[in-house]
């Protein structure tokens, strides 16, 4: 539902077309959580995407409330979560490295 109203709800130029939530923690008595969001992007995009997500958090957290029957909804704290280009990253390294090594002929 957060993803959602990131992607068609909020209209700030700064929050970049590839963000994706990657998951959502929720403190046990329901009064923050934070939500780990990824960028696909450079560093400046990511954090445009998160200044930009951080001045909607109270939007956000309205149609949160919205959609969702809770008695509190919770404050939610945005965090950058690298996990995606990071694994981006080393599987192109991993790519790399295999293109470079020599192709063996096996032998029956």
């Amino acid at each position: 539902m957060l993803a959602e109203i990131i992607r068609s709800d909020i209209k700030d130029p700064r929050i970049h077309p590839m963000t994706s939530v990657v998951t959502v923690s929720v403190a046990p008595d329901l009064k923050t959580c934070k939500a780990y969001i990824s960028v696909l992007g450079d560093e400046k995009a990511a954090e445009d995407t998160l200044a930009g997500l951080r001045s909607a958090g109270g939007y956000i957290r309205k149609e949160l409330a919205r959609q969702i029957n809770l008695r509190n909804t919770p404050e939610i704290t945005f965090v950058m979560d690298q996990s995606i280009a990071y694994g981006v990253n080393m599987s192109k390294k991993i790519d790399e490295v295999m293109k470079d090594m020599p192709v063996r002929d096996e032998e029956a």
